[in-house]
């Protein structure tokens, strides 16, 4: 009996530790297929979310964990790590009762970090 073996292609992870700079641009190219249109509509949009959740989140509502894991998971899929790792820890740090003062400022400043990033890619582009 003979197997019949098929090679599949996989879609490459995101590193474990991204390259220099807030935004892994080869990541932001996997997940939006190398069309540089949808990598500046998304880093637009990525960036006017940060500014509504860091906004939202200083005042600590109810739902923080909810937006700390939006925000999480919306820098995940552009390659922001650095902001997404602050935001995991600021929705831990939440989930545990901890004082997020902290933690805040440092998702603030991942953020920040992003943000200038972003801006100078669009007036490069």
């Amino acid at each position: 009996m003979s197997l019949h073996l098929e090679r599949i292609e996989w879609m490459p992870s995101p590193p474990l530790a991204p390259g220099g700079g807030p935004i892994d641009f080869d990541h932001l190219r996997r997940m939006t297929l190398g069309d540089p249109a949808i990598e500046q509509e998304v880093l637009a949009l990525f960036s006017a979310q940060t500014a509504t959740l860091l906004e939202k989140l200083a005042a600590l509502p109810a739902d923080s964990s909810v937006l700390a894991h939006t925000l999480k998971g919306s820098a995940r899929a552009i390659g922001a790590f650095g902001v997404a790792d602050a935001a995991a820890r600021l929705e831990t740090a939440i989930a545990r009762g901890f004082d997020v003062t902290a933690v805040l400022a440092d998702l603030g400043e991942a953020i920040g970090e992003a943000r200038a990033e972003i801006e100078a890619v669009s007036r490069d582009s």
